[in-house]
């Protein structure tokens, strides 16, 4: 009876089909953002950020005095402490063009919070004289590989800055690129201030709980101690309350649930209407109302998880076609799969039980009219 009638059949494949690729595809950029929005912490792969207690968010940078380096070392269970400088400055070009950069100051001797992946050049280089490295979003911002490349020299503050490594990061949410230096050299490159310390990366000895540790930390320094999930996460909550990121694509994703549910129901109604007469004469041979019942729930599911894998499948290709790039967020987690398998099966079952409604109010006579 599914199968038969061709047209409804593929107008309600076409119909979940849309709601699940909508609400995946919609629901992976929205995370791929939330991600972009925390990249300023999981790019730096460290355990514990601590900062001012006031702290909204990672790209929020609240100073905090040089002396806060050594309140944390002292603090029971903290294994190393580093400084670490965050501030947005302006780069100028041999061109005579300037773009808006982010300036990373590391520790000097442990370069603690460097990129986990070196594109070309070394690292290690930063040691040297004005010596900086981009991050590949700053490499195209500036031009291209073909402007900026190992050995460019451009002004940071009316500062030298000579490139020697060219890392692979994350985008961030503001699109503003990465240049990483030594701590040192960063504050000699940033505007003078009364405190230039952005934040303090520690790391807890092994076997302490680091929940302890940044309980610890809070309590001894009076500063704001976060793992870095509880400060991606902070970000995140930040982000939501702050933008409409949230409003635009949560109205998205629900629109796809009712357009789902709106086209399955009613398809489903005008199918099981329009089959009457075959459900009548399957009651009147002593089909009950609860076999009808499994028969149409059977109906739905089977084309329910079709179009689920259909839309699954369209929303992952459109991903890796055009985010495999980076310059799209696209994040497809199970759990997002999870939901709008769950998200489907309402949508299944309420249609089948607006048939089943009917159905169980089917007289066996019909089949005689």
């Amino acid at each position: 009876m599914l199968f038969g009638d061709r047209a409804k059949y593929l107008m309600l494949l076409c119909g979940l089909t849309f709601a699940v690729m909508l609400i995946v595809q919609q629901g992976s950029i929205f995370w791929g953002l939330m991600t972009w929005c925390q990249s300023g912490i999981y790019n730096l792969n460290v355990p514990i950020w601590v900062t001012d207690p006031g702290i909204a968010q990672v790209d929020e940078v609240k100073p905090i005095a040089d002396t806060a380096v050594d309140r944390v070392r002292s603090v029971p269970g903290v294994e190393w402490a580093v400084p670490l400088y965050r501030g947005i400055q302006r780069a100028r070009l041999s061109s005579g063009d300037y773009h808006e950069i982010t300036l990373t100051g590391l520790e000097s001797s442990t370069l603690i919070g460097r990129p986990a992946e070196i594109l070309e050049g070394h690292f290690e280089d930063l040691v040297q004289p004005d010596a900086v490295a981009l991050d590949q979003w700053a490499v195209a911002r500036m031009g291209g590989p073909s402007m900026v490349t190992i050995g460019t020299v451009f002004e940071l503050n009316d500062k030298r800055a000579r490139v020697v490594a060219i890392a692979k990061t994350t985008q961030n949410f503001t699109n503003i690129p990465v240049v990483y230096t030594t701590y040192e050299r960063a504050i000699r490159y940033a505007p003078r201030e009364r405190r230039t310390l952005s934040y303090v990366l520690a790391k807890a000895k092994d076997g302490v709980p680091i929940q302890e540790v940044t309980r610890r930390i809070r309590e001894q320094t009076g500063l704001g101690a976060f793992t870095a999930e509880e400060f991606g996460w902070k970000t995140i909550v930040w982000v939501l309350k702050n933008t409409g990121i949230g409003i635009n694509f949560g109205t998205t994703i629900f629109l796809g649930f009712v357009v789902g549910m709106a086209i399955a129901g009613q398809t489903f109604y005008l199918f099981t209407v329009e089959n009457l007469r075959q459900f009548g004469a399957l009651k009147a041979m002593g089909a009950s109302t609860g076999t009808l019942a499994r028969m149409i729930l059977l109906q739905a599911f089977t084309v329910g998880l079709t179009g689920y894998g259909v839309g699954v499948g369209f929303a992952t290709v459109f991903g890796f076609v055009l985010a495999s790039t980076g310059e799209l967020p696209f994040v497809e987690t199970w759990q997002l799969l999870l939901l709008v398998f769950v998200a489907l099966l309402v949508i299944c079952s309420v249609s089948a039980f607006i048939s089943i409604a009917k159905l169980a109010r089917l007289e066996p006579a019909i089949v005689f009219r």
